[in-house]
């Protein structure tokens, strides 16, 4: 009797063994709903890239001005993605990627929303880094006290916005109850104070100038509750001084701090960072506001990876840095470029920073 239920019991294990292997391999050519982010290149803002024809350029270069040589690194940290809608990833990657602790599998809809192509988000992201280059270069100059003048312009007005019938594309929008915006998120945040009530705005159509009253209207789907005049805005900077930047296949916002860092170190004597590698990641706004990004564990991996042992991180995405930093990093909160710039003296002049911000606890959300 008992080898007659050794030997079934062993056939059903047999049947049981084979079936698991039958499904696996059948989940293994199912499309999956997910992607997988990871450490991308890491670039010296201080250094050299190779542009679209492979020759090696200065990653920053500046005329109509005195530059001065740097040391050590500034490096802009980036998320490189694996598979997209048309070629996802295989589960052997999800499954090793669930246990490295520098990768991170998202929902395919989190980077590839649904009827967006991958040309189409490329060349959002294209679009998003000229944007965040022109604002980092606004952010630099202003910092080191130069006008920089911008004209904020009308690109397009919604079919059923609050401006529709009022404001046309092309309207240069030179004052919001007579006071002139630095640049159209100063526009925004008046926008939002006004809380609903009418606003004149003074625009600039076809060589006039004229007033025109607009009431915001409130929008509360997809976010928090705003108020919106129903437009999208563009604005182009006059710049004292010609500053480019140079970094092909790269996309996004997020660099924007790093090249605003970059710049002044390359317009001013000395070295910012000591001479050590710092890296960091940011958005940032003409005004110098430092704002979040997405991938945030990745770069920080790659940061290590590349060398770095300091990171200028946005404060609002301290609840996804502590707890994640990988050992012999360091990170620094902050908010602000006049933040990163006094977190940088600390650092090259070899002071206390164990007084300098970080990411604690209690930024963690509950």
């Amino acid at each position: 009797m008992t080898s007659t239920r050794s030997g079934r019991g062993t056939r059903i294990g047999l049947i049981a063994f084979i079936a698991s292997l039958a499904a696996l391999l059948v989940l293994t050519f199912l499309p999956l709903p997910y992607v997988i982010e990871q450490p991308g290149p890491v670039f010296n803002t201080l250094g050299d890239v190779k542009d679209a024809q492979g020759k090696s350029v200065p990653l920053i270069s500046v005329t109509g001005a005195e530059t001065h040589p740097t040391k050590g690194a500034l490096d802009l940290t980036t998320v490189q993605v694996v598979g997209n809608r048309e070629t996802p990833p295989s589960w052997m990657q999800i499954v090793l990627a669930w246990f490295d602790p520098s990768k991170a599998v998202v929902p395919v809809d989190a980077v590839f929303p649904q009827g967006v192509t991958s040309t189409q988000r490329d060349q959002a992201n294209q679009l998003m880094m000229v944007d965040s280059q022109q604002e980092a270069t606004a952010a630099a100059l202003r910092e080191l006290g130069h006008t920089v003048p911008v004209a904020i312009q009308v690109a397009t007005v919604t079919d059923d916005g609050a401006a529709h019938g009022i404001l046309q594309k092309g309207d240069t929008l030179v004052a919001l109850n007579g006071t002139n915006p630095s640049d159209s998120n100063a526009l925004r945040a008046e926008i939002q104070d006004a809380q609903g009530a009418p606003v004149t705005l003074t625009i600039e159509r076809d060589g006039q100038r004229k007033d025109v009253s607009v009431t915001p209207r409130r929008q509360t789907a997809d976010g928090p509750s705003r108020w919106l005049l129903g437009v999208t805005l563009q604005q182009e900077y006059t710049f004292p001084i010609d500053v480019k930047l140079q970094l092909d296949n790269v996309g996004g916002p997020s660099a924007g701090m790093m090249f605003a860092l970059g710049i002044i170190d390359t317009l001013t004597p000395g070295a910012l960072n000591g001479g050590k590698q710092v890296a960091g990641t940011g958005t940032i706004t003409a005004d110098g506001t430092v704002g979040p990004i997405g991938g945030i564990r990745q770069k920080l991996y790659g940061a290590r990876s590349a060398g770095a042992t300091w990171f200028l991180a946005p404060g609002s995405n301290c609840d996804e840095v502590y707890g994640h930093v990988p050992a012999g990093l360091t990170v620094v909160r902050t908010d602000s470029l006049r933040q990163s710039l006094d977190a940088l003296k600390v650092i090259a002049d070899g002071g206390d920073t164990a007084k300098l911000p970080t990411c604690t606890a209690a930024d963690v959300k509950k």
